[in-house]
């Protein structure tokens, strides 16, 4: 068993039906970090072989391909890369990330983004039934439910949280929406994502660093994992998914 000592297990309880009842942007506060316990290993992807775990969603003229061990994004208009199983929490994903610029036609450090959780509420048990309609481009995605993060977006000026209703609303609270350098990407270095589902205990974490902690008192608790970009040149390597369990 392996001990994550950035987080604890909370059990929330009572009070759903209402919640789901409520502003989405009420279901949503920052709460104390916690520790919690991995179990097994449920999925991995050293990226060595081929792309058939992977359903890929990009606009023209971008690439996604594997090279070198890496899961390579070269991203023209928008990309979403979706990990092709449906998860159920609790669970911790996890991967190594690195933003390239090196000269490349679309080497910019901007949005190191991901979705998890996400479902289609046209069609609940496949997410993938219009993929091609979505085709990477961003606002083809509004209407999902999920969560998101997009870290260093917007030309690299803001870290943001969304919990994504799956009726085109995106709320964002203040305390969601960071703008310090510290959140920010920086060329060419692998960092480590965290990125929790356990109940309405939803976190993400940059390199060990908790960056969101949030109690969503109606979660999503079952959905698929997407890596999301735009107009930019991405790695990814160590792909993991584990179950999460009571310390």
């Amino acid at each position: 068993m392996r001990l994550i000592n950035l987080f604890q297990l909370l059990i929330l309880g009572g009070g759903l039906a209402s919640s789901l009842r409520a502003n989405p942007v009420d279901l949503l506060t920052n709460v104390a970090p916690p520790k919690c316990e991995t179990g097994g290993l449920l999925y991995r992807d050293d990226f060595n072989n081929d792309l058939s775990q992977w359903v890929v969603e990009q606009a023209p003229n971008g690439t996604t391909r594997l090279a070198d061990g890496k899961l390579d994004v070269d991203d023209a208009g928008g990309c979403t890369v979706w990990f092709r199983e449906k998860l159920a929490g609790p669970i911790l994903v996890e991967y190594e990330a690195t933003m390239i610029k090196r000269g490349g036609a679309h080497d910019r450090v901007s949005d190191l983004n991901c979705f998890w959780m996400a479902t289609d509420p046209e069609h609940p048990d496949d997410l993938f039934f219009n993929s091609r309609r979505r085709g990477g481009n961003f606002k083809n995605y509004d209407s999902l439910r999920l969560y998101y993060v997009g870290y260093g977006a917007n030309e690299n000026t803001t870290t943001r949280f969304r919990r994504y209703a799956g009726d085109g609303t995106r709320p964002l609270l203040p305390a969601q929406d960071l703008r310090a350098e510290k959140f920010m990407n920086a060329p060419n270095r692998t960092v480590k994502i965290s990125v929790i589902a356990d109940g309405g205990k939803i976190q993400f974490l940059h390199d060990g660093e908790l960056v969101f902690d949030i109690a969503d008192k109606a979660p999503f608790r079952e959905g698929w994992f997407g890596f999301r970009t735009v107009r930019n040149h991405l790695e990814i390597g160590n792909f993991r998914v584990y179950r999460l369990v009571q310390p």
